[in-house]
């Protein structure tokens, strides 16, 4: 018989700790995708004191869970009058949160790449100028390889720069890199 006072049930719990996999996966920690899955499946706030004892987590566990996914604006703090507990509720917008995770984490990795990328073209290309005739030809192979990564990363860039801001995607950019 399902107990009334656990707001996801088993199958819920399975559910976040697929979550919890998933988000592992993209580097945060599981514990957070854990957390954020249960209070997700709730229909009302939780505390952090719920949390843990639904999650089996520790304390120290679920608020260090509840501050980073409080960080990325997933989850956020509600009060109730006369009671003392902080309650947290979820960010239900999945597509915020993952356009977010894009324009903060891998959006700032892509263009981190592509500055690497333009100083080391730059960079061989000094160096080709007054390298010996034999070193030349294996400094203009490592330029058009580097110039090759670095239009894959533009490409990347363009892409997470669309998504994010919501506009609709144009294959035909993909196709021509890939020679498609």
């Amino acid at each position: 018989m399902p107990d009334e006072n656990d707001p996801v049930g088993d199958w819920g719990l399975k559910v976040a700790d697929s979550i919890g996999g998933l988000m592992e996966f993209w580097g945060f920690k599981r514990a957070m995708g854990r957390t954020w899955a249960v209070l997700y499946l709730s229909p009302q706030p939780m505390t952090a004191q719920e949390l843990g004892d639904r999650l089996t987590m520790s304390a120290g566990a679920v608020s260090m869970a509840l501050a980073e996914l409080t960080k990325w604006g997933v989850v956020k703090k509600t009060w109730r009058p006369g009671d003392r507990r902080d309650w947290f509720e979820p960010e239900t917008s999945i597509w915020k949160m993952v356009s977010r995770v894009y324009r903060e984490r891998e959006l700032v990795m892509v263009r981190a790449a592509i500055e690497t990328f333009e100083l080391a073209i730059r960079a061989v290309g000094q160096e080709r100028g007054a390298a010996r005739p034999e070193e030349k030809k294996r400094l203009k192979f490592v330029r058009e390889r580097m110039q090759s990564l670095l239009g894959l990363a533009r490409l990347g860039e363009a892409l997470l720069a669309s998504i994010t801001e919501g506009q609709r995607i144009d294959p035909t950019p993909i196709k021509t890199f890939f020679g498609g």
